[in-house]
């Protein structure tokens, strides 16, 4: 069987550094917001380009406190709009309705699965005060198109990175574009630890600031607290882990545009539909995801030919029970993306003859 994803062959080649660096993190004694957290959080701000890195506990809360950040600072209140891709993964939702905003599902491209701008706009209104693009797959959405529209109607742009790490445009990187941006270190992320992660990106102070304090338990300088705040600290050991990890996240990625390249260009079957993007440095393919109209008969037959492929997501935000409210909107594009998709195997480990073999097997589906 050809894994979906094989987090020990991937973590095999680093396994001497990271048993190093967790056996310093337990030799010095400290294993909460010490020196670990602090070279990681200045390592990933140069590596992003941005002045601030603060490690939380994992992608959700990253999301989660921006937001609530944004709150303690004036700039959101309660019942405030927020637009985000109606495709993505029920985490960005659940960040908004947290914070008590609401979340304005709009249609994403159907090429890219990213961000519509002509959407985005059309959705504004005066209740409008925030955007949340998500680099869905690992592309970059159309940020300087967002970035412009987001400054005509005066509105807060928070990324969810969580799937797209390094990826760019014009060299500027994700993370780097909105006002904030929020990083998942999950394990089967691009830039994965050995257990849940997270980091919020800024590269304004005060917001920087702000949430160092609200995910401390909202304080600034022990036992006294600004706000009403949580735990949601990145331990030492998972940045020690992530440092070890970065300096190999641009060497894995041009693995995984090296295979994204081999399926791209040998998979030749009308019954597939393949990613569509502009430029090699916008996409760091954390998924190879296909669209077929055949895509559960597609799957078994994959899997009869020991391939193992994932669907994400199988069950938009808007049709899931806990969203109840939205289960009657009219969203035919997601919905026709969550009943299409299929992903297909890629890793940094993967070998050629898996993904040739992989493209052999699907040009041979007959539907």
């Amino acid at each position: 069987m050809i894994k979906f994803l094989d987090l020990q062959a991937i973590n095999e080649p680093y396994q001497n550094e990271l048993k190093d660096a967790c056996s310093r993190v337990i030799d010095s004694g400290w294993y909460i917001m010490g020196n670990e957290l602090e070279n990681f959080e200045n390592e990933f701000s140069n590596y992003c380009g941005v002045k601030h890195t603060i490690g939380v506990a994992n992608g959700l809360d990253a999301l989660i406190l921006v937001l609530r950040a944004w709150k303690e600072l004036g700039l959101l209140e309660d019942g405030d709009e927020v637009i985000v891709p109606a495709n993505t993964y029920i985490a960005s939702v659940l960040a908004i309705t947290e914070n008590n905003l609401v979340p304005v599902l709009v249609e994403p491209d159907c090429f890219s699965f990213n961000l519509n701008p002509e959407n985005v706009r059309k959705a504004i209104n005066s209740k409008t005060k925030a955007i949340l693009p998500v680099h869905l797959y690992g592309l970059i959405s159309p940020m300087p198109e967002l970035m412009e529209i987001a400054a005509e109607y005066n509105l807060l742009v928070l990324e969810d990175c969580a799937q797209a790490h390094g990826a760019s445009i014009n060299k500027k990187k994700v993370g780097n574009w909105g006002h904030a941006a929020a990083f998942s270190f999950y394990p089967g992320k691009n830039l994965g630890a050995i257990g849940d992660a997270g980091a919020i990106t800024t590269n304004d102070e005060e917001l920087a600031k702000t949430i160092k304090a609200i995910r401390n338990y909202g304080s600034h300088k022990k036992y006294e607290n600004l706000y009403q705040g949580v735990n949601s600290r990145l331990d030492e050991i998972q940045a020690a882990m992530l440092s070890v990890k970065l300096k190999y996240l641009d060497s894995q990625t041009q693995n995984r545009r090296e295979i994204a390249n081999r399926y791209l260009s040998g998979i030749n079957n009308d019954l597939i539909t393949l990613p569509s993007f502009d430029r090699e440095e916008e996409h760091v393919w954390h998924l190879f995801v296909i669209q077929c109209k055949n895509r559960d008969d597609l799957q078994r037959y994959l899997e009869e030919k020991n391939i193992q492929t994932l669907i994400h997501y199988p069950v938009p935000p808007h049709k899931q029970s806990a969203y109840k409210a939205f289960a009657d909107k009219k969203l035919p594009v997601t919905e026709e993306i969550h009943r299409n998709v299929l992903s297909l195997p890629i890793s940094p480990v993967m070998k050629l003859e898996e993904v040739d073999y992989i493209v052999k097997a699907i040009n041979g589906f007959k539907g």
